[in-house]
């Protein structure tokens, strides 16, 4: 059985073998947000099933992609679709992509997520700018052996979400004319949506906004010293009042509708770095 150190490099060199591209940018796309992937200038794809060790997408929204392009004069490396802790894969598996992308050379991880908003003064299309977050999921990915090639047994997590990313996204959205919020994710498991007392545990937690993804790929790019900037496309809203059924078809409808907005802020932030 090989070690997630041999399984990482056997990763990166064959898609170094198949793929003469050298990223500096990691972007993982969440659900319904593969359109960023419209605005690469695209030069090579490879089909998750056809790279070894890589899992395999198996949610509605999420095409299952690797796709090397420039992007606001960037090389980037995008993930057209992610995995999560509900499909029943481990936290080692669901994360093992970011780690093979620091391999492949990426500097920065840009992470985007459809989420339900729980702060009041949200607006379903809302855009948040992730500035810290809660991992409430029953598990974490750096449980277990850790190797010093990939990064510290104590990684800190004060600054999971690079300060100086956020406030250059901030910027950019004020001239844009982009409405935008900033808040703390919550990461829960899935895949039910929140019952309305489970909405009230996340904001009495201290969150504005709870999703099933994101926080397991930060925690490991931080314990890569890989800096991290997220965003979520508030969905829904699960706030006393304003709390309707939802479905993951109409998830998919309003990130489809905003990510617009993601994307210009998204490709502005990447070419000013």
């Amino acid at each position: 059985m090989l070690q997630i150190l041999e399984k990482i490099n056997e990763t990166a060199e064959f898609i170094q073998k198949n793929v003469s591209f050298k990223p500096e940018i990691g972007i993982i796309l969440g659900t319904g947000l593969g359109g960023l992937v419209n605005e690469i200038d695209i030069k090579h794809v490879l089909p998750y099933e056809t790279i070894p060790n890589f899992p395999v997408s198996t949610v509605e929204g999420h095409t299952g992609k690797l796709i090397f392009g420039i992007l606001g004069g960037k090389k980037v490396i995008a993930m057209q679709g992610r995995f999560h802790y509900y499909e029943g894969y481990t936290m080692q598996e669901l994360t093992f992509p970011v780690r093979v992308m620091k391999f492949l050379g990426i500097e920065k991880l840009f992470v985007s997520n459809a989420s339900g908003g729980v702060n009041p003064d949200f607006e379903i299309g809302d855009l948040m700018i992730i500035v810290d977050h809660l991992n409430l999921l029953p598990d974490n990915p750096l449980i277990g052996k850790n190797y010093p090639e990939l990064g510290p047994r104590f990684p800190d997590m004060s600054d999971a979400y690079d300060k100086s990313l956020v406030q250059k996204a901030i910027k950019i959205a004020k001239k844009l004319k982009i409405k935008y919020q900033t808040g703390i994710y919550a990461a829960v498991t899935g895949p039910c949506f929140e019952t309305p007392a489970e909405y009230l545990r996340v904001r009495n937690s201290g969150a504005d906004a709870v999703g099933m993804s994101t926080v397991p790929e930060v925690m490991v790019a931080r314990h890569m010293s890989i800096p991290c900037f997220a965003i979520s496309i508030i969905t829904d809203l699960g706030v006393p009042g304003k709390i309707v059924e939802v479905s993951h078809a109409e998830v998919i409808k309003v990130a489809n509708e905003a990510e617009k907005k993601m994307t210009l802020l998204m490709e502005e932030l990447i070419s000013s770095l």
